[in-house]
């Protein structure tokens, strides 16, 4: 019986991937923290999936404010995987946009973040919401070389790059 040998196959190209249509490119996820009432101090903590950060110090300092969630945010989940960046914030009391844009959570759905609120002050609120959802991209942690199907419409795919992949309709398939 012949014996088929790979001499030097393409990363990740062997074990593709089926679809049933063309691949979705993925959107990452924006939640939108609120603080209300008036804080004047404390802290709160944002958890995702359970997974807590730890404690946040609060404060007015808009700049501050968003180093101490960011930081927060870097040490729990990675480096920029979870950014904040400042909505309507005005002297520490309004919007906060968290974007899931990196490692483990770009290009897919996940969870809403959970909030402890530990703050004082007049009536301080904490609230967290999905503004934006996010959409999980197709074979979004394929290898450099994988193959992806469209059963529907019979077209390959490979992908060209990774995390994300960047998937290219292999030829001049219709």
């Amino acid at each position: 019986m012949p014996t088929i040998e790979l001499v030097n196959p393409i990363e990740g190209a062997l074990g593709g991937y089926t679809v049933a249509g063309a691949p979705v490119a993925g959107t990452n996820e924006v939640q939108t923290l609120t603080i209300g009432g008036t804080p004047t101090a404390g802290s709160f903590i944002l958890a995702l999936d359970g997974i807590p950060t730890a404690s946040i110090t609060w404060n007015s300092t808009n700049a501050t404010l968003l180093s101490a969630i960011n930081t927060a945010l870097d040490a729990k989940f990675g480096a920029s995987a979870i950014v904040a960046t400042a909505g309507t914030l005005t002297a520490g009391i309004g919007t906060i946009l968290l974007t899931f844009s990196g490692g483990a959570y770009q290009k897919r759905a996940v969870n809403t973040m959970t909030t402890v609120n530990n703050l004082t002050g007049t009536s301080p609120t904490l609230a967290n919401v999905e503004t934006t959802p996010g959409v999980t991209q197709t074979g979004r942690d394929a290898k450099l070389g994988a193959l992806l199907t469209d059963v529907t419409n019979g077209i390959l795919y490979i992908s060209t790059t990774t995390n994300p992949p960047t998937w290219v309709k292999v030829g001049t398939q219709t």
